[in-house]
C-alpha cells in the first residue's frame, strides 16, 4: 500500500474511529491541525501542527496529498482539491465525495454563505451521534476494503 490517510484534524470528531480503521488495515495516518488543537501522538499516527492562520491546515494538506491518498474532511473546498489530485475524500459523517457530488456541495456552500452575508441565519451541522460515528467507520472501512482489493 503506497497511499496514506490524511485527516483535516482541527474539528474532526472521528479521530478514534480513523485510528481504529487505519490500524486494522496497516495504513499510516497523518493528522494535520493548527497549534490551537492538542493532538496526542500514537503509534502509526503522524501529528503535524501548523500555524493558526485561517487556511494553514488546508494549504499543508493540499501540498502533501498524492493520488490514491484518502482525505477525511468536512471542508468541501479541500475535498475538491483532493479529488482534483486524484485522491479520495470522505466526510466526518461517512459521505464519500466524488466528482459527481462535489460541484453541488460547493454550490450549496456558496449559496449558504451568500444568505449569511445577507443577514439570514443558517443552521450549522447537527451534533455527532454514536450512530453517525458508526456510519463513518462503516463507510471508511468499505472504502479501505475496496482500495485494498484493487
Amino acid at each position: 500500500m503506497t497511499y496514506k490517510l490524511i485527516v483535516d484534524a482541527d474539528a474532526c470528531p472521528v479521530k478514534a474511529e480513523i485510528r481504529r480503521a487505519a490500524a486494522s488495515f496497516g495504513l499510516p495516518v497523518t493528522m494535520v491541525a493548527s497549534f490551537d488543537h492538542r493532538l496526542q501522538p500514537e503509534e502509526g499516527v503522524e501529528i503535524v501542527q501548523v500555524d493558526r492562520s485561517d487556511q494553514s491546515v488546508d494549504l499543508y494538506i493540499a501540498n502533501k496529498i498524492r493520488p490514491g491518498d484518502i482525505l477525511v474532511t468536512q471542508d468541501f473546498g479541500l475535498a475538491a482539491l483532493a479529488l482534483g489530485k486524484k485522491a479520495h475524500a470522505i466526510s466526518n459523517r461517512g459521505q464519500l465525495f466524488t466528482e459527481r457530488t462535489i460541484d453541488f456541495l460547493l454550490e450549496r456552500r456558496h449559496e449558504q454563505a451568500r444568505l449569511r452575508r445577507g443577514g439570514k441565519h443558517t443552521k450549522g451541522p447537527k451534533a455527532m451521534t454514536d450512530e453517525d460515528r458508526e456510519e463513518f467507520l462503516q463507510s471508511l472501512t468499505k472504502l479501505l476494503t475496496r482500495l485494498q482489493e484493487n
